[in-house]
C-alpha cells in the first residue's frame, strides 16, 4: 500500500478568489432590480451553485486528507485495522479524481448543457440497431451522472433501432464530459438479424455540441435561413402525422441543417430546431477561435473503416477499446450499462497532455 504524504492543498485552486466571486454574485441577488432580467438572474444563480459546489469539494478534500492522516497514526499504534484506512483512502481518491476533472474542464463552455446527435452508418438494420444501443448507453450514463435527457428529435428505424436521434443533455459539465464521445463508434458482433449467425461490423457517429445558453447571443439573419415543414414520420400520434408539424431549418451560408419533429406543435418544433442550429453555429465559432479547423474536419470523417474513435467487440471475444487513448476493458456489459467514466477520464487527461506537448 502506498503511504500517503501530507501536502498543501489548493495550490492550483484559488479558493480565496472563488470566495470573493461567490460573495460578489450573492450581493447581486440582493439588488432590487435583480429579477428584472430573468435570464441574467437564472445565470447568476447557476454560477453561485457551481462555485458553492467547487468550494465544498475542496473542503471535503481537506477534511478527508486530515482523516486519513489520523487513521495512519492510529494504525501505527495498532489501534485500527488496515481495512478502515482503505475505506477512507478510497473516499479520498474519489474526491481527488472529482477535483482533477473539474480542473481539466476549465473552459467556460465545458459547464454548459450538450446537444448530442447519433446517426447510424451504412448497413441498414444492423447500424440502426447499434445506434439504438449507443443511445441506451448514454441514457444509462446520464442516470449515473445525474444528468437529465430531453429528446429533441427521434426517428425510429424501419425494422429495429433508430434512424436518427438528437437530445439535450442537461447538467453541470454536461458538454465538458460528453465531448469525449464525439466521433465514430464501431461494433463487432454476431448479428441477431442474420439467420446464418454471421459476424457483422456496424458503425454509428456521435456529434456533440455545446448547448447555447440564454445569456449567449447568436444572431441569425432571416435572409440566411430556409425553413421547410413536412409531416412527421416518427411516433407522436395521428395528429402529428396528419399535419406538417415537423420543421427543418437550413442556414444557407454554412449549409448547417437542424430539424425537429418530436413535438406536436410546429411552433415548438421550430424553437427546438432553432436551438440546435444556434448550438451548431456557436460550436463552429468556438472551433474557429481555437484554430481547430483541422480537428473539426477530422471529426467529420466517413462513418466507416479507419475513422472510428472506439471499437466495441462482442465476438469472438469481449473488449471495448478507445483508439485515441489506447484505454480498453473486457467488461463490455458494464460499459453498455453506462459506465463510461474511465473512457471519458482518459480522453480528457490525454487532451491536456496533448496541449502541453504542443
Amino acid at each position: 500500500m502506498q503511504r500517503l504524504k501530507s501536502q498543501r492543498l489548493g495550490g492550483i485552486f484559488d479558493l480565496s478568489s472563488k470566495k470573493k466571486t461567490l460573495q460578489s454574485l450573492k450581493n447581486k441577488t440582493l439588488e432590487n432590480n435583480f429579477w428584472n432580467d430573468s435570464q441574467q438572474a437564472s445565470s447568476c444563480l447557476k454560477k453561485i451553485s457551481i462555485i458553492e459546489k467547487e468550494i465544498q469539494l475542496w473542503k471535503n478534500l481537506k477534511q478527508s486528507h486530515d482523516d486519513v492522516e489520523v487513521l495512519f497514526e492510529f494504525f501505527e499504534e495498532n489501534e485500527i485495522e488496515i481495512s478502515e484506512i482503505n475505506t477512507e483512502l478510497n473516499l479520498y481518491v474519489k474526491i481527488i479524481e472529482d477535483i482533477e476533472l473539474k480542473l481539466i474542464l476549465g473552459d467556460p463552455v465545458d459547464l454548459q448543457n450538450a446537444i448530442i446527435s447519433i446517426h447510424p452508418g451504412a448497413g441498414g438494420t444492423e447500424s440502426q440497431d447499434w445506434a439504438q444501443m449507443l443511445f441506451r448507453m448514454y441514457k444509462r450514463w446520464a442516470e449515473r451522472e445525474n444528468f437529465k435527457i430531453e429528446i429533441i428529435d427521434f426517428q425510429n428505424g424501419e425494422e429495429a433501432g433508430l434512424k436518427d436521434v438528437t437530445f439535450e443533455l442537461k447538467g453541470e459539465y454536461a458538454y465538458g464530459m460528453s465531448k469525449a464521445e464525439m466521433g465514430v463508434h464501431r461494433m463487432v458482433r454476431i448479428s441477431p438479424f442474420d439467420s446464418n449467425s454471421r459476424r457483422h461490423t456496424s458503425f454509428a457517429s456521435v456529434f456533440v455540441y455545446p448547448s447555447v445558453e440564454d445569456d449567449i447571443e447568436i444572431e441569425i439573419n432571416s435572409s440566411d435561413l430556409r425553413i421547410d415543414t413536412y409531416r412527421a414520420s416518427g411516433a407522436g400520434g395521428q395528429h402529428v402525422n396528419k399535419t406538417d408539424s415537423a420543421v427543418r431549418l437550413t442556414h444557407i451560408p454554412t449549409g448547417i441543417v437542424a430539424q425537429c419533429q418530436n413535438e406536436r406543435s410546429q411552433h415548438k418544433n421550430k424553437n427546438q430546431a432553432m436551438k440546435i442550429l444556434k448550438s451548431r453555429l456557436y460550436n463552429l465559432e468556438l472551433e474557429k477561435e481555437k484554430e481547430k479547423n483541422k480537428e473539426l474536419e477530422s471529426q467529420k470523417l466517413e462513418i466507416g473503416w479507419g475513422s472510428q474513435i472506439r471499437s466495441y467487440v462482442f465476438h469472438p471475444y469481449q473488449m471495448i477499446k478507445d483508439h485515441r487513448t489506447k484505454y480498453e476493458t473486457g467488461n463490455t456489459q458494464s460499459v453498455m450499462d453506462g459506465n463510461l467514466d474511465n473512457f471519458i477520464r482518459n480522453f480528457l487527461l490525454s487532451s491536456i497532455n496533448s496541449k502541453k506537448n504542443n
